[in-house]
């Protein structure tokens, strides 16, 4: 802990003596150094193009000593309107400060700048500054737990302090992250450069995560960081089985090692966090063995398999042990609370993709009865986690039942559920359609041979196929992608061209 009285330069007490009261006693314990704050407020009164250094770091609140904190904040508007903060023009606007009085008034001011010294350790003192602060926060935010713990009140359960605290803890960690400031067009070319020489040197020659479906990668070229993608589509269409498939197919993908950037990370796959609102985490293991093991999903439902079925079953279990995927089926999970655990999930295992299953069913912060507004909440928060983390957000979304009444059912963006703020905030909106779905549901009645075998020679053509209407793409080409779909396994998989069909005989 660091803590250092100030210099005295009227000859009057240290800051901080004076009384022995238990207050003060306990403000006294605080990791505080009011030299550094004294070195860091003369280097500016001395010289103002300090000040820009110090900016980014640190603010009047991380001060320890409020009169410090009132000069520098002074200081700051001055700065910020091009005019000159010295001792001389800070004097004017603080010669009624009652704190500056007891430290010697404009004479204080005088003698912080006449004993600061060199200005090259300015940013090591802010980040001092700013270090300390941060540890009186965590201080006083324990103090604060502790006291709401051993206050018992019937409206604040535990689960709510716990999860309030956390929430506090995570918004104290990422302070300051943001703030990154202008970024030259040299450095934004360089990274650019980087994004593109990775994808060339990658096999696929994708600059995102491969999603497992060669079609689809050739279209959105991957899954990108900080991207909110929106996975669209009515009941039945398939929707969460498309969002097992990738998942599982980034997870099982996944090789670590050095990334271009030189950091350790996810070089093949990624680590994937799932959020099943809907489905249980055990449903969804089933459907991800289903896939795996080739064993139809109602079967596993049922537990009705043969031996091989079974041992198959249980061998595609502990081959997908080590899979980085990572379920939380927590019901009607508010915004908040999905994005406090997605960063504790990033911390703590690593995370590249993140799925949500579905949309509608996460809670906003409940401030307005209006839907609309909520969903649009939603999909910002889930934006801003894309873009926060640094990694792909995949969203289910339900579609309106508008669809339904149209004669040709393929969905469009208009038909986004609730909210237009999904389609605005979304950098891809996909949608997934199967037409054998409405076909089946039109068939003819026994009598009627003509369209019976009109229909049947339909079906044939529309049997285990699916489509991936992508509607937006913020970074390329809007079109369709053809995928197969093995209902029974609840599977998308590659479609194979009539053109291609030669070439895969021939293995």
């Amino acid at each position: 802990m660091t803590q250092v009285t100030a210099f005295d330069p009227t000859g009057a007490k240290p800051i901080g003596e004076g009384t022995d009261s238990p207050e003060t006693a306990t403000a006294d314990t605080l990791p505080h150094s009011v030299e550094a704050e004294q070195q860091l407020l003369g280097a500016i009164l001395t010289n103002n193009d300090v000040y820009d250094r110090v900016a980014s770091v640190i603010s009047a609140k991380h001060f320890y000593d409020p009169v410090h904190a009132k000069i520098y904040e002074v200081a700051a508007a001055r700065i910020a309107r091009n005019q000159l903060a010295s001792p001389v023009t800070l004097k004017a606007f603080m010669e009624e400060d009652e704190g500056l009085k007891e430290l010697g008034g404009g004479a204080y001011l005088v003698r912080l700048a006449g004993a600061a010294v060199s200005s090259f350790a300015v940013r090591d003192y802010a980040q001092m500054i700013y270090d300390l602060a941060v540890r009186r926060d965590l201080i006083a935010l324990g103090r604060d737990i502790s006291a709401k713990a051993a206050k018992i009140d019937v409206s604040s359960e535990p689960k709510e302090q716990i999860v309030e605290a956390e929430q506090e803890l995570y918004r104290m960690a990422e302070q300051g992250q943001g703030e990154k400031g202008f970024v030259s067009f040299l450095r934004a070319v360089t990274d650019a450069v980087n994004v593109a020489n990775a994808a060339y040197q990658r096999e696929g020659q994708l600059s995102g995560i491969s999603t497992g479906l060669v079609d689809l990668d050739r279209k959105l070229g991957g899954l990108h960081p900080s991207d909110l993608l929106i996975l669209a589509g009515r009941p039945s269409m398939g929707k969460t089985s498309l969002a097992t498939n990738i998942a599982f197919n980034v997870a099982k993908a996944y090789r670590k090692g050095t990334k271009p950037d030189g950091t350790e990370g996810a070089v093949e796959g990624g680590v994937v966090g799932f959020y099943s609102l809907e489905m249980s985490a055990e449903q969804l293991a089933a459907r991800i063995l289903s896939e795996a093991a080739e064993v139809p999903s109602e079967q596993i439902r049922r537990g009705d398999m043969h031996e091989d079925e079974f041992r198959r079953f249980v061998e595609a279990a502990k081959a997908l042990e080590a899979c980085p995927l990572f379920i939380d089926d927590t019901p009607a999970l508010p915004i908040a609370q999905l994005a406090a655990r997605a960063r504790r999930l990033k911390r703590t295992h690593g995370l590249d993709v993140l799925m949500v299953d579905y949309l509608q069913l996460v809670r906003g912060t409940g401030k307005g009865d209006n839907r609309v507004q909520e969903i649009a909440e939603i999909s910002m928060g889930l934006k801003a986690i894309a873009k926060e983390l640094n990694i792909p957000v995949v969203a289910l979304s339900q579609l309106s039942r508008t669809v339904e009444s149209r004669d040709d059912k393929r969905p469009q963006l208009s038909d986004l559920r609730e909210s237009g703020s999904i389609e605005q905030d979304a950098d891809v909106v996909m949608f997934v359609f199967r037409e054998e779905y409405y076909k089946e549901r039109e068939k003819p009645g026994d009598h009627d041979l003509e369209r019976m075998a009109a229909w049947q020679e339909e079906m044939e053509r529309l049997h285990g196929r699916a489509e991936v209407i992508i509607g937006k793409q913020r970074h390329g080409p809007i079109g369709t992608v053809e995928l197969s779909f093995e209902g029974q396994f609840t599977r998308f998989g590659n479609l194979v061209k009539p053109w291609q069909q030669n070439q895969v005989e021939s293995f």
